[in-house]
């Protein structure tokens, strides 16, 4: 008689395989479900900044206006970066919002317009908050949140028309400002 104790070669191999399969699949999940919850932040502060500058506007006659150049945290080529996140939209903090909230990937220590941060723009009149630099990891399905695409970072040849299909950027924004 055999005394079998232990699994065979052929046994463990397969146990091991469906083990790195499924330990995959669970990775797979999981890094979908971060950027989910990411994109979901980022939806969620747009808001309530959106809220807040409605509020803003309601008792001022007009939006905060920094002087028109874009203003963030961020660096970026198009206007003043590297402010604290409370001097982003001058008047807004703390009144309107408790305080100023930041991109969940941006990194202020690592200085790079392709930082992903929140960028303000206004004259008084219009303005624009756009969610820059989210193509970071590239974990951002756009198209989830048509109502957000920025048609002057879309990739097409008309800033104010959407026309392109290589979108790295959402925005919110009146309509005077869809162009900026």
């Amino acid at each position: 008689m055999h005394d079998t104790r232990g699994f065979t070669l052929i046994e463990l191999l397969v146990v091991i395989g469906i083990i790195g399969v499924l330990t995959t699949l669970g990775a797979i999940s999981y890094t979908n479900t971060i950027s989910r919850a990411r994109d979901t932040q980022r939806i969620t502060d747009a808001r309530n900044i959106k809220l807040a500058l409605d509020a803003y506007f309601a008792d001022h006659g007009s939006f905060p206006n920094p002087g028109g150049s874009w203003r963030g945290e961020c660096d970026h080529p198009w206007g003043t970066p590297n402010l604290a996140p409370n001097q982003v939209i001058p008047g807004l903090v703390p009144q309107y919002l408790e305080e100023f909230p930041s991109d969940p990937q941006m990194n202020i220590a690592f200085s790079s317009t392709s930082t992903p941060c929140y960028l303000y723009r206004s004259n008084g009149t219009d303005y624009a908050l756009l969610l820059h630099g989210k193509h970071i990891g590239g974990d951002t399905d756009y198209m989830t949140q048509k109502h957000l695409l920025d048609t002057y970072r879309d990739g097409g040849s008309n800033t104010c028309v959407l026309d392109g299909t290589a979108f790295w950027s959402w925005k919110l924004s009146t309509p005077g400002a869809r162009c900026w």
